[in-house]
């Protein structure tokens, strides 16, 4: 973090060498403005690809990181620098975003939430599903209704 800005500069040096120095602050206004639009573009998309996930049952911890690493990559790039854009290109690209999952988060990361996983069944399942599976169906002869004298619930001398 501390060599990050000495490499910045250093980034500044070169390129406006190269270039020049309005041309290297056109890039970098323009680096900003790509992070804040692809922000946008991609933010929208990927939210509706976790609600499709969640509402398909299955748990959206994938999207999630990939959210998270495209702000990441956003604000990389909305930085001004030429490192921590290139980074932040890096990072909007779906392939490198999945090899990142891969390699490193996928393992280390759990999604709460009420999905819960049946291995009955060896799927995930979801909301009303769940529950529908844990009803029983009966017939008026099936069951019987008769006070019970040890609930708490009865109604005591006090309660009348």
């Amino acid at each position: 973090m501390l060599a990050l800005p000495f490499i910045e500069i250093a980034g500044f040096i070169i390129v406006g060498s190269h270039i020049g120095v309005l041309a290297t602050l056109s890039l970098v206004i323009l680096s900003s403005m790509l992070g804040f639009f692809l922000l946008r573009v991609q933010g929208l998309g990927l939210l509706r690809n976790i609600q499709a996930e969640a509402a398909a049952g299955r748990s959206p911890d994938r999207q999630l990181i990939h959210g998270a690493m495209m702000a990441l990559a956003a604000i990389l790039l909305i930085i001004p620098g030429f490192f921590t854009s290139i980074v932040g290109l890096f990072l909007f690209i779906p392939f490198v975003r999945d090899l990142i999952w891969e390699k490193f988060v996928r393992g280390r990361i759990i999604v709460a939430g009420t999905t819960s996983y049946s291995q009955d069944y060896g799927q995930y399942r979801h909301g009303q599903e769940q529950i529908r599976d844990q009803v029983i169906d009966l017939d008026p002869e099936d069951y019987s209704s008769r006070p019970n004298d040890d609930s708490p619930w009865k109604r005591g001398p006090m309660d009348q």
